[in-house]
């Protein structure tokens, strides 16, 4: 079983990360990157396979030299064999669609084709939900959206999965595909290791992993755009179709709070919180 997962880094959102310049535009140099939340179902998912199915798991990201960070905490969280930067300037400020023409000419380029790839949900600074349905279409991939739990029958080549219908965790359907495919975990997914082979299992690459996460740059390889031999002129910002008409500034995190403490013993405290409280409880 060979898979894939994508990845992406993000700014790091949390109050006091971020930065903005004098016009209240993110400044992405001086606001730290982290992993993409959303891509973490998608490394769980990718792992249970693993565990269940054996074979091995790569993980691919586009993004400046800095996204090698991301990576590394990947494959310390997927258990990953390998991992694959494409990094160069003629691939920078891509919108969805140049980026997965670029993902998925990464995909093609492995010695081996994956019989998996994962991708999250959406990313916390776009969240158009795009890339990974536009990535698997370049692919020519069957593709399963908001997964929330998965099975995969590697002798029959099929997946069957479970998936919330149009993001709502009321209506669930069962969804059978063949090999391969192309797989976006929910937020909503949790994995599952019944037997007590599968957790052995995951116990051994832990320790595996443990060892390979030391010596990561000797398992990451960095791919530029003439590596895929992609023409410049379909990638970046010269190959997005998209078109921005405006963009609304962040709102600045406050630097400062002012915090009353109180005493949970104290009624008439603990009264006051309640009244501050109720409106936001109440959707005011």
């Amino acid at each position: 079983m060979r898979t894939v997962v994508l990845t992406k880094g993000v700014p790091d959102f949390r109050e006091g990360q971020v930065s903005f310049d004098e016009d209240g535009h993110l400044e992405r140099g001086k606001t730290p990157t982290v992993m993409n939340p959303n891509d973490k179902h998608a490394l769980r998912a990718a792992l249970q396979t693993r565990v269940r199915n054996g074979g091995t798991v790569s993980l691919m990201s586009m993004g400046p030299p800095g996204y090698e960070e991301v990576l590394q905490e990947g494959m310390t969280d997927v258990y990953a064999d390998d991992c694959y930067l494409l990094s160069d300037r003629e691939m920078g400020a891509a919108d969805t669609w140049a980026t997965a023409m670029t993902v998925a000419t990464g995909i093609q380029n492995l010695e081996e084709s994956p019989d998996l790839v994962f991708a999250g949900f959406k990313t916390a600074d776009g969240e158009t939900g795009h890339t990974g349905p536009q990535t698997a279409w370049c692919l020519g991939m069957p593709l399963v959206t908001h997964v929330v739990a998965l099975d995969v029958d590697e002798e029959a080549g099929t997946l069957r999965a479970k998936r919330l219908v149009e993001g709502d965790v009321e209506e669930i359907e069962t969804v059978e595909t063949e090999l391969p495919a192309f797989v976006v975990a929910d937020p909503e997914f949790e994995p599952t290791y019944r037997k007590a082979a599968h957790r052995l299992a995951w116990k051994d690459l832990r320790e595996e992993t443990r060892e390979r996460a030391e010596s990561f740059e000797d398992h990451l390889t960095v791919w530029d755009h003439a590596d895929l031999n992609l023409d410049p002129d379909y990638i970046g910002l010269d190959g997005s179709p998209t078109i921005v008409a405006g963009v609304d500034p962040i709102p600045r995190a406050p630097s400062e709070r002012e915090a009353t403490v109180v005493d949970p013993d104290d009624e008439s405290g603990m009264e006051q919180v309640f009244d501050e409280l109720a409106p936001y409880a109440a959707g005011d």
